[in-house]
């Protein structure tokens, strides 16, 4: 749990570029609280100190920071809206920013060229204690190998918040494999990939939302690290700092949800079959499913919603024996497929009322979906 620790609140004064302060900003301000009663978890902390401004922000459950070069005149602390201040710092007119908080005032004056703002702060002694890496062994990962997994399960995570370990990403090294698997129980998405460097020892549910955030600061980084301390997991990118918690629970057991035989298998081309379903999703409204019919030689995606229309087309498929109608998702089936890589897709079939799996080429990826029964 991240605790609440004082964090000096004298006056600060620094100057710095513009667009550094804009680019660091736009980074560290999405880690700030958008929905709280608690103020100052909206805000983003400044701390100046040596010929560095450090930024950061947190909503308890991820923390981002990140220093940038700035001339410091006074060393100190204060916490500043942080949407507030992300906006007003990418509309200022100069090319230098100038921050001045007085000791004693609940404001800070941001000036830049002709311009002259003063927000309202936050007391930083109610800023939440972060993390600290210092004395955490920080490890090198394979940053390719991590960001690409992450980016193939995350869709399948949930976002139902009440049920709090359906929204993370289990993450597991299994020596130089990476294995993550993520599930809303409609969907189960499990990816392996080979890294370049064995990982350091962790099996944890990690909140699948510090991933995608991590893949955005993280995007073509010169190097990623991997720290563990108690319930918080550290990933530092080039001078970027984010944490985040790990989600207490059971991950359910992705094996033994992941059928062990089916009764037909089918190959189609990938891209066809995505942009038909997304053509016939559109008459798939209110919750109306996306209905599958394989017949000998053929597929044929069809969708009807009462009061508004339908819609059918057919495509090729190297599909035999008896007839299979069965309903889907059509949200859950195209991010299955848009999931799965190369031109041919393998549709896994039992039966209408089993679940079904789409895999790629190989099967270091599967995408587990659940059907939905068709009336009639």
């Amino acid at each position: 749990m991240i605790e609440t620790a004082a964090v000096a609140g004298n006056a600060l004064k620094i100057t710095c570029s513009r667009d550094e302060l804009n680019r660091q900003l736009a980074i560290v301000s999405r880690a700030a609280s958008t929905r709280t009663t608690v103020q100052v978890l909206a805000g983003v902390l400044l701390r100046s100190e040596g010929e560095k401004l450090e930024l950061s922000a947190t909503d308890m459950e991820i923390s981002l920071r990140t220093p940038l070069d700035a001339e410091v005149t006074t060393e100190g602390a204060t916490v500043v809206p942080g949407k507030l201040l992300a906006e007003l710092v990418r509309l200022l007119p100069g090319e230098e920013v100038s921050i001045e908080h007085r000791r004693g005032e609940g404001v800070v004056e941001v000036m830049s060229g002709a311009a002259v703002y003063r927000i309202h702060t936050y007391n930083a002694e109610d800023f939440p204690r972060l993390p600290d890496p210092a004395g955490t062994t920080m490890v090198p990962i394979d940053a390719g190998a991590l960001l690409e997994t992450a980016a193939k399960v995350s869709r399948a995570a949930s976002r139902d918040e009440s049920r709090p370990v359906l929204t993370g990403i289990l993450v597991r090294f299994e020596g130089e494999n990476l294995v993550m698997a993520a599930t809303d129980s409609y969907r189960l998405a499990v990816k392996e990939t080979a890294m370049s460097v064995p990982g350091p020892e962790l099996d944890a549910i990690v909140p699948a939302r510090a991933l995608m955030e991590l893949s955005r600061v993280a995007q073509g980084a010169s190097e990623l690290h991997l720290g563990l301390q108690e319930n918080q997991v550290l990933f530092t990118s080039d001078s970027i700092l984010l944490t985040t918690r790990r989600i207490e629970g059971q991950f359910p057991n992705y094996h033994q949800l992941l059928p062990e035989s089916f009764e037909s298998e089918v190959t189609l081309p990938r891209d066809e079959l995505l942009e038909v379903v997304r053509r016939v999703s559109v008459m798939a409204q209110r919750n109306a499913p996306l209905r599958l019919r394989f017949a000998e030689g053929e597929l044929t995606v069809s969708a009807q919603t009462q009061d508004v229309g339908e819609a059918h087309e057919t495509m090729p498929a190297a599909f035999s024996g008896e007839a299979l109608d069965i309903g889907f998702n059509p949200e859950f089936l195209r991010d299955g497929i848009e999931s799965v890589d190369g031109d041919e897709l393998r549709l896994k079939l039992i039966s209408p009322l089993r679940p079904a799996v789409l895999q790629g080429t190989g099967d270091d990826f599967s995408y587990l979906i659940m059907p939905i029964r068709l009336a009639g």
